[in-house]
């Protein structure tokens, strides 16, 4: 398996963010192409780029390339081969189920067979071996052929050629099923030495993997899904609408010393952060690394997203005053280690500032949003904009969770190769994105791209991976059982747009392959458009 230069938990990928801060629902601009809001999807943490611009939206929980795949299944290639290259006699071959949809073949090679590739290789060492007193291309005695290349060396020929010749066939039985780079043969070569050499035939065993089965808990449970979609309040286009307009208003304003009083909502603090637990025995007492920072910019409007009474035990600090309060740890906070923890803090004021902000009134409106002349203006064009993203939140949300729906419903043998391919292309796609956004130099590269790196971030995200491929083993089904289809035009539109992104970024691609990828996101586009159709959605706000 190869790891096609792509966050594992063993890197803090992310810019450093303060445990007792809760990470904002809506960005800092409308216009920043990362605004995204917050959709919880605890079962599929990552989020990876798309390519697809024109349905981005239906088709982000699948990563390209996802499975199956024309590339990633053993079927004409296997089969040319047994066309091309006949054997003398049949081969004998038992399959054996066995677990992660793995397949034995046991092949046993006739002495007709043995025989003819034998005297093949004899052939091709009569064309190129230099033997002394014949010129090449000669016919020379099996003997001294054998004598000046030796015995051992002849067999071992014999045998490469044997499984070259018979793989192919063997592998007939399950040609449309194996999934590429999954062959081995597990007999040690020593074995089939000892075996040719003593009754010139020859056994040995393969092991594949095979496409899995997908298997319903519920034969047709996926058709009339209830689904029920937990949204955060601030992706309400009111809401949101006001945010971004304070927001705007605030860029426009200047920052303005304090002097003469203490902190106070609407005004901005730069402090230092420390925190402690707390525990009755002081040699328990440990210190809490991730919550300390230095000259943080801490927005009094933003007290709602951090830590519940942090805000309440600043009112009224001053600049050159040191605050020391202890706060707990909600059980629903996003780092599950800190969940119900006590903890002290003690917060230093280092300055303080409040805002001189201009009159909000038309005169504002170009600066606040260009192109317009009336505050009334900005504010329509701003709530549209964010009611489009309301709704494409919800459309994500939606398809999220129809997706972790169905992976609860499945049950699929997963195989390892396959688990092992998904897992590098998505680490691969994560690596390159991290390289994009911290420029890392040869030596933290070659460290992140180590195979220990590597099967670190596979064994911790196992659960996130195997869902995933769940997920799309599930959708394509649903394709293939409700006989669902797209156009061609819409195949060639997307691909189209595909290669221009491609292009407009400088990067290589391989037509074939996109087409690949954009025929199993439509598939995908096109079935959760026809569950949705059928399921019983419900929203809920939080």
């Amino acid at each position: 398996m190869e790891l096609c230069v792509n966050f594992p938990k063993i890197l803090n990928l992310n810019k450093k963010t303060h445990l007792f801060f809760q990470r904002s629902s809506f960005p800092d601009s409308i216009g920043n192409p990362a605004f995204q809001f917050k959709i919880k999807n605890p079962k599929n943490p990552l989020n990876f780029p798309q390519r697809f611009s024109s349905f981005s939206r239906q088709i982000q929980f699948l990563q390209p390339p996802s499975f199956p795949s024309g590339s990633r299944l053993l079927a004409d290639s296997m089969a040319s081969e047994v066309v091309t290259n006949r054997l003398p006699a049949d081969i004998e071959v038992t399959e054996t189920q066995e677990p992660n949809s793995r397949v034995k073949l046991s092949v046993e090679v006739p002495d007709a067979v043995c025989e003819d590739c034998y005297k093949r290789v004899l052939n091709e060492l009569t064309k190129r071996a230099k033997v002394p007193g014949f010129r090449p291309g000669k016919k020379v005695p099996e003997s001294i052929l054998i004598s000046y290349v030796g015995k051992e060396n002849v067999q071992k020929a014999t045998i490469e050629s044997i499984l070259e010749r018979t793989l192919p066939h063997a592998m007939s039985s399950v040609t449309g099923k194996a999934l590429s780079d999954s062959v081995r043969i597990i007999t040690k070569f020593s074995e089939m030495e000892k075996t040719y050499s003593s009754i010139s035939s020859l056994r040995y065993d393969v092991i594949v993997d095979v496409v899995p089965e997908v298997k319903w808990i519920a034969e047709d449970g996926y058709k009339n899904l209830k689904i029920v979609v937990e949204i955060d309040r601030e992706i309400d286009a009111e809401i949101a609408c006001e945010h971004e307009l304070r927001r705007r208003h605030k860029a426009l304003g200047s920052l303005k010393i304090v002097t003469d009083r203490g902190l106070q909502v609407g005004d901005v603090a730069v402090i230092d952060i420390s925190a402690t637990t707390i525990d009755q025995d002081e040699s328990n007492v440990q210190a809490i690394p991730a919550a300390e920072s230095k000259d943080f910019h801490f927005d009094t409007e933003d007290g709602d997203k951090v830590l519940a009474g942090f805000l309440d035990a600043l009112i009224g600090i001053k600049r050159g005053e040191t605050r020391s309060f202890p706060l707990v740890f909600p059980e629903s906070w996003n780092q599950e280690n800190l969940r119900g923890v006590h903890a002290q803090f003690t917060v230093e004021c280092k300055e303080l500032f409040y805002r001189d902000l201009p009159e909000l009134n038309d005169s504002l409106a170009d600066k606040l949003l260009p192109g317009c002349t009336t505050l009334k203006q900005v504010k329509e064009l701003l709530l549209q904009r964010c009611q489009e993203m309301e709704q494409t939140a919800k459309d994500q949300a939606t398809d999220n969770a129809i997706l972790d729906q169905l992976c609860k419903m499945v049950e699929v043998d997963v195989p390892q190769s396959l688990f092992e391919e998904q897992g590098r292309q998505l680490y691969g796609a994560k690596l390159l994105e991290i390289q994009a956004n911290m420029k890392l130099n040869e030596e933290q590269l070659a460290s992140l791209s180590s195979p220990k790196a590597v099967n670190e971030y596979l064994e911790m995200q196992k659960e996130n991976i195997i869902n995933m491929i769940k997920q799309n083993l599930a959708v394509g089904d649903i394709f293939n059982r409700e006989n669902l289809e797209f156009s061609s035009e819409e195949l060639l539109k997307e691909v189209q747009n595909s290669i221009a992104e491609f292009k407009r970024h400088k990067q290589k691609y391989d037509e074939e392959r996109v087409k690949e990828q954009v025929q199993e996101i439509l598939e995908g586009a096109k079935v959760l458009e026809w569950l949705k159709e059928r399921a019983d959605i419900q929203y809920i706000t939080r």
